[in-house]
This record gives C-alpha cells, sequence and structure tokens, in this order.
C-alpha cells in the first residue's frame, strides 16, 4: 500500500473558498484562539529531535501492558459504557447509541511502517471486534488519530462521521459517501435526532499529516445525550477554551482530557499533568478520565508518568478520575468507584 494513499488528501478550492470567510482562518490556515507556538521560546526543532532520539528510561514499558476483553458486540442496549482502546482511542454506548473516537487499531502511529509501534498488549482490539457505529468521531488528522488502515475497515460499520472542516477530505479521497460525512468549524452543531446533540469546541493544537499544517480544523466534541452529557477533549493544550466551554456547557459527568505525550519545549500544544485540574474545574466536570498515553511513545516521559502524576494532583483536589486499564468497561452510571491503580505493578 503506498505512504500517498494513507497520507489523505488537503482540502480542496471550493473548501479553501468557503474557509477563506472564516475568523479561526487565516493565510490559508486554521488558527488557534490564542497565539500557540510549535515550540517553548528558545528551543529548536533540532534540539527536540535530538532529545527524541536519545534513550530515555522507562519511555516504554519492560513489560506487556495488562488488558481486559469485553465483548462489544453483544453489550446491552440498556448499558452507558465507555472502554478505552489505549492512547486517545475509546468506544462509547450512552443511551442506545454507540460511538468511537479516534480509533487506531493498526498498531502504528506514523507514515512509517514500523516506526511508532504500539506497546505490547495495547492493540489486541480490532475493528472486527466492534458492530455498527452510530458516529465517528475524528477530532484531527495526526497518525495517531486518523489511522487509514483503521478507517478503511470501518467503511461500512460507521454511520456518521463528525469531524472539524477539511478532515472530510482525507474521507472522500479515500472513497468514503459524502452523505455519511458532517464536517463543522468550531460552535458548530450536529443534531442526532432522538435527543442527541453534538457541538464542536475550539482545542489548541495543530493539524497536519506530513510537512503542511493545519489545512484542516483540530476540535473537541459536547456530546449530549437523553440523559449524559460528555466532553470529549481530542488533543489540546492549556487555554482559555476550556472555561468559555465550562460556561457555555457544563456541568459535565465526564471530561475525557488529553495527558500524555507532553514536554516543557512543547507547553502549548499539550496539557501538562498540572493543567488538568484546572481544565476539569474550568469545564466544571464531576468526572475525568485521562487519555494519549499508555499506547505509543511520543515524548520522553516515563510511559506511566501521565497516570502517576494526574492521579495524584486529581486526590490533591478532590477531584473523581476514571483509569480503566484498556479495554476495561468503565459504567458512565458509576464512575466515582475506587480505580485499580494498575500501572503500578509495572513500573
Amino acid at each position: 500500500m503506498s505512504i500517498s494513499k494513507k497520507m489523505g488528501q488537503q482540502p480542496d478550492a471550493a473548501r479553501k473558498a468557503r474557509f477563506q470567510a472564516l475568523s479561526n482562518y487565516k493565510n490559508d490556515q486554521f488558527q488557534n484562539l490564542v497565539p500557540t507556538p510549535a515550540l517553548a521560546e528558545g528551543e529548536s526543532m533540532t534540539k527536540v529531535l535530538c532529545d527524541f532520539f536519545s534513550k530515555q528510561p522507562d519511555a516504554v514499558p519492560k513489560q506487556e501492558l495488562p488488558s481486559v476483553k469485553t465483548d462489544l458486540k453483544n453489550l446491552s442496549s440498556t448499558e452507558n459504557v465507555l472502554v478505552w482502546f489505549g492512547h486517545s482511542s475509546y468506544f462509547l454506548q450512552v443511551d442506545g447509541k454507540r460511538f468511537l473516537v479516534d480509533p487506531v487499531f493498526s498498531g502504528n502511529a506514523s507514515p512509517v511502517p514500523g516506526s511508532v509501534k504500539a506497546f505490547p498488549g495495547t492493540n489486541n482490539y480490532q475493528a472486527n471486534d466492534i458492530s455498527n457505529i452510530d458516529v465517528l468521531f475524528i477530532s484531527h488528522d495526526h497518525w495517531d488519530h486518523l489511522d487509514y488502515l483503521t478507517i478503511r475497515q470501518l467503511k461500512q460499520k460507521a454511520q456518521k462521521v463528525i469531524c472539524g472542516l477539511g478532515v472530510a477530505q482525507h474521507f472522500e479521497y479515500w472513497g468514503w459517501d459524502k452523505k455519511k460525512l458532517a464536517e463543522k468549524n468550531w460552535y458548530e452543531c450536529v443534531d442526532l435526532g432522538d435527543g442527541f446533540r453534538v457541538t464542536l469546541t475550539p482545542a489548541r493544537h495543530f493539524s497536519g499529516r506530513l510537512f503542511t499544517r493545519n489545512c484542516s480544523l483540530w476540535t473537541s466534541f459536547v456530546l449530549e445525550t437523553p440523559a449524559k452529557k460528555l466532553f470529549l477533549g481530542g488533543d489540546s493544550g492549556y487555554g482559555p477554551h476550556f472555561k468559555e466551554i465550562g460556561a457555555r456547557f457544563g456541568p459535565f459527568d465526564l471530561a475525557i482530557l488529553e495527558c500524555g505525550q507532553y514536554n516543557k519545549k512543547w507547553p502549548y500544544i499539550h496539557s501538562l499533568p498540572e493543567e488538568v485540574i484546572p481544565e476539569v474545574q474550568e469545564l466544571n466536570a464531576r468526572n475525568f478520565m485521562p487519555v494519549h498515553h499508555s499506547k505509543f511513545k511520543l515524548a520522553q516521559h516515563p510511559w506511566y508518568e501521565p497516570l502517576e502524576k494526574v492521579t495524584r494532583f486529581a486526590a490533591a483536589a478532590g477531584i473523581p478520575v476514571t483509569t480503566p486499564m484498556i479495554g476495561e468497561k468503565a459504567d458512565l452510571n458509576n464512575l466515582n468507584k475506587a480505580w485499580e491503580k494498575w500501572w503500578e505493578a509495572l513500573i
């Protein structure tokens, strides 16, 4: 399979013409709400790359990570559950509808085969473990969130795709029916009927599958169902958008927030663990689940550090945190239980 096919396709002229009128699009690129340098002041990409390829202690697990195999095809329709697949991929069944977020089942988060491989034990779920999906959410088009091989396998399973502006171009290029695709700007909505509503909300990040950045929009999502209100965070650095989203849509039953692949050399595009708690508070979320960790090495911190730090900070702040192991079923009606710190046995 050619790399070019996996790359997808940048927005066409018609899309770009529509984008020109948007307040968050300038100089042929989507923009964050606040200035967002890729690197901290004084840092260089050369130095970052040198650090990235140097050996770091505990950056990858020394043994296979534990997981549970939940039978997703035979869940009772009355169950409200979340199943995390590692990194930022997870399955939701809420009030009878089924959702899939940023699935990456190929075991590879890079255009280069054999690089950025999934940790042992973290790639046990595949597309054929899932039956039909009502909505597939794609937060942005980075390789660790939009995986061509996975998307190809979901083509007949997903009834609708909801994504940021420009991301649907990839799906069209890969042969998806345009009628299934809903690409929106921040604060635009998709009414799914039956009391289900999705609003795209800002994130502080960037997009792009190789050298050209920000041709498509990165986003978070507010998912409102008849019984629940969920924040699906996507990749984001800390910023004023969390308080705005909380004011507009909170309180949330659960916020799913990025916590991993961070570094003080790039503090604006990924949240540091100490920033996650203020995000939860500003969103007015009753509980949160940290994601974007424990499957791929995309930064230099120990693989377990995001979980270790964020659970400690949450305990100090008195905020419930949901930390299932991969594949473990989390009951959305009973999140405030004592979760096992499964990673501690592997340190």
